[in-house]
This record gives structure tokens, C-alpha cells and sequence, in this order.
């Protein structure tokens, strides 16, 4: 069994208000998700949960993102996440300290097939 790289999806997440990565993560995952709908699995006689499915996240602070609540946006298969320092944070300006983050996503999602 070889795993293949089936489906390739992008997304991007947005907080505008409170610097919540994490939040900005799970909104990008999301809307990768919505981008598709694989049928594929069951097209080859596959169950949906043994779908590899990883993620990458890039996000500012990505150290501060929760990767567990991240995965959750996730209805099945055998998940991954990798997050790194990226995405965008754009300052509020005048007297707050508050600031505007853009998270990236990428969502591959693979099958093992025979060779």
C-alpha cells in the first residue's frame, strides 16, 4: 500500500478582534473544507475515516494556537497539523493594542492504495 495525495484544499481565517490565533485557524480550516466535497473515498470502495488528512496552518503567534481545537473543525480521518509562523497581523492603530490576524490553511488529504 502506497499513500496518494488525493485532494489539495486552501483556506483563510480571520479574527478581527482579539488576536485569537487559534480562532483564525479554525475559521481558515473551515473554510477550506467548504471548498470540496471529496466523494472520492467511496468512489474506490474506501471509508471516509481512513482518509488521511493533514493540515497546515500558517498563522502569526503560532506558538499560541491550540492545535487540538484546530483538528476539531475536522469530521473525520486520521488527522495531522503542522502550524508555522505566517498568515498576517494587521494593527488596529490609534490607542488599542488590538490587531486583526489572517490564518492560511492548507488541507491535504491522502488514501493508502495498493501499488
Amino acid at each position: 500500500m502506497t499513500l496518494r495525495r488525493c485532494l489539495l484544499e486552501m483556506g483563510t481565517g480571520v479574527d478581527m478582534h482579539g488576536k485569537d490565533s487559534t480562532k483564525a485557524a479554525r475559521r481558515a480550516v473551515f473554510d477550506a473544507l467548504r471548498h470540496s466535497s471529496p466523494a472520492f473515498p467511496h468512489v474506490f470502495g474506501y471509508d471516509p475515516r481512513l482518509m488521511h488528512v493533514e493540515v497546515t496552518v500558517a498563522v502569526p503567534n503560532h506558538e499560541s494556537v491550540r492545535p487540538g481545537e484546530v483538528l476539531l473543525e475536522l469530521p473525520y480521518g486520521i488527522k495531522s497539523i503542522n502550524v508555522v509562523e505566517g498568515g498576517l497581523e494587521i494593527p488596529s492603530g490609534g490607542q488599542s493594542d488590538d490587531s486583526t490576524i489572517m490564518a492560511n490553511a492548507a488541507i491535504i488529504v491522502s488514501l493508502n492504495v495498493p501499488d
